[in-house]
């Protein structure tokens, strides 16, 4: 990782960033995911080897320091902030900083809090989200088959998925399901997904998946063009192209059939990183400017350097400039190495 470190010195040179934040490419940086954590209870084959080495818990940001990172970047301009893992339900008193952070959308200075999870503790903490002002949130599900669930997450229970789903709708919180295509696991019944999720009023969006991290097997194996699926699902259903946006890097498609919306997130056949708003923040303190490059910025020394945020906003300005127009992910056979080394669990996707 080329981790870029500036001292104090360095950054009072810095000219401050106008808001909101542009990066060389004039792109409004206006959305910051925040991984929480990089543990999870679930170890999808795509995304995580089964025996996984984790980050000590002394090297993670306290949630009061989390909690003011985040702040920092809703001064400079973020109106929409996602937490994300690992799971961030499993961080011990998560909902701390889900209630600090709730406090700027009830003030209007963020426009959205939102989170993705698998599922797993949501059925616990649906309620006290709601009351916190979060009213979207996606759900990682890959398959309705349990025995699948089983193998894809090897340690998931589809059964407190669907209750924590459950929960969120009747605490009145808009839940998307995300769904990564896996070629021969889950690609056939992709169409029953549709049909279920869009009968309980929920968007379902698809992800092709992404060389990040070693794992266990070969993703070629697995890999699944959604241009290829997007043409299966053209035989069953009567799919428009739509201007819907979350503010990702979805794009969507509305099923006249269903009367929903399917998403569409192709980082590999149709890359997304010309409207790119986003900045990706790791519970370490390490900003990434781009999920698919390894260029990052230290936040933890500026942040720690000083209780006056002066400092820490000049590293993020420097951090900003950085930015890259695009990733360099490929999938292919005569690649056997990730085309970037961290686990997708390090910035939460």
């Amino acid at each position: 990782m080329n981790t870029v470190t500036i001292d104090q010195a360095g950054a009072e040179k810095l000219i401050g960033a106008k808001a909101p934040m542009i990066d060389p490419f004039g792109r409004a940086v206006t959305y910051l995911r925040v991984s929480v954590t990089d543990r999870c209870d679930f170890r999808c084959t795509y995304c995580m080897a089964e025996n996984m080495t984790f980050l000590p818990k002394k090297d993670l940001l306290t949630l009061e320091e989390l909690n003011r990172l985040c702040s920092a970047f809703i001064a400079k301009g973020v109106r929409k902030l996602r937490l994300t893992g690992g799971e961030p339900l499993v961080r011990k008193n998560i909902m701390f900083l889900v209630r600090e952070l709730g406090k700027h959308v009830h003030s209007g200075s963020l426009d959205e809090l939102t989170l993705t999870t698998n599922g797993s503790q949501l059925s616990r903490f649906a309620s006290e989200l709601a009351d916190c002002g979060v009213r979207r949130i996606n759900v990682s599900l890959d398959t309705l088959d349990a025995a699948k669930f089983k193998q894809i997450t090897r340690w998931g229970e589809l059964s407190k998925v669907m209750e924590g789903i459950d929960a969120a709708q009747a605490a009145g919180i808009h839940v998307k399901i995300n769904a990564v295509a896996l070629k021969g696991l889950n690609d056939a019944e992709i169409p029953d997904m549709l049909r279920w999720a869009h009968g309980r009023g929920m968007d379902l969006t698809l992800i092709e998946t992404m060389p990040m991290g070693e794992i266990d097997e070969d993703r070629t194996d697995h890999y699944m063009p959604l241009s290829e699926m997007r043409d299966r699902l053209a035989r069953e259903f009567t799919l428009s192209d739509i201007a819907y946006k979350t503010g990702g890097p979805a794009r969507y498609l509305s099923v006249t059939e269903t009367g929903g919306r399917l998403g569409l997130i192709t980082p590999m056949t149709h890359n997304f990183c010309e409207s790119c708003n986003r900045v990706r923040l790791t519970c370490t303190g390490t900003l990434y400017m781009c999920l698919g490059q390894n260029d990052a910025a230290d936040l933890r020394t500026p942040l720690r350097a000083s209780d006056d945020d002066a400092y820490l906003s000049r590293v993020i300005d420097e951090a900003i400039t950085r930015k890259p127009k695009g990733h360099d992910f490929i999938i292919d056979r005569t690649r056997n190495k990730p085309a970037v080394a961290r686990h997708m669990s390090v910035t939460g996707g």
